[in-house]
């Protein structure tokens, strides 16, 4: 069993230095005290898993999507799942996942996310597909607009598709 917990300010160095370590731009206290901010203010829960006492990945819950039709529609969105590379392929990424819709569920019964479509998000990709999330049916989104037919956008962190998943048991009623 991975230990999965809220973030904690007592979290973010560690947090910050692993990314550091990896020279991964972008991940740095700013972003981290985004976080605990917005979750303080009851806009984000971020969960924090560990292996053997040491952070090992996290992922955030947006309970106001700026994707507009999640947002419209009450449906949280699952956001940021990393797992550090010498982590993974060991239930971490399904812990988190657990985690997080297990907080989405006693809001919600759908929870949606958006999973980037280039090589890096294969593990993801497939991870999703296996817990039952499937695309929302609007196409690809690039930077939370549907790019329409014709259009030329980047392949980069912002396309993605966006994808959904009625959870099973949940306590929640629709907003």
């Amino acid at each position: 069993m991975v230990p999965v917990d809220r973030m904690t300010a007592a979290d973010v160095d560690e947090i910050v230095a692993a990314f550091a370590a990896l020279g991964w731009p972008g991940k740095d206290h700013e972003l981290y005290d985004r976080y605990l901010t917005d979750q303080e203010a009851g806009r984000r829960e971020t969960r924090v898993a560990r292996v053997g006492g040491r952070f090992a990945g996290y992922l955030t819950v947006v309970w106001e999507p700026d994707y507009p039709p999640f947002r419209e529609a009450g449906i949280p969105e699952i956001c940021d799942l990393n797992v550090l590379a010498g982590y993974r392929n060991r239930g971490l990424g399904s812990a988190l996942m657990d985690a997080a819709e297990g907080v989405i569920g006693r809001r919600s019964p759908v929870a949606g996310l958006g999973v980037g479509l280039y090589a890096d998000y294969g593990a993801a990709q497939r991870l999703y597909l296996r817990r039952g999330y499937l695309p929302d049916g609007r196409g690809l989104i690039y930077r939370d607009e549907i790019a329409e037919p014709g259009t030329t956008v980047r392949v980069d962190d912002d396309l993605l598709l966006m994808m959904t998943r009625e959870l099973a048991g949940a306590s929640a009623t629709r907003r």
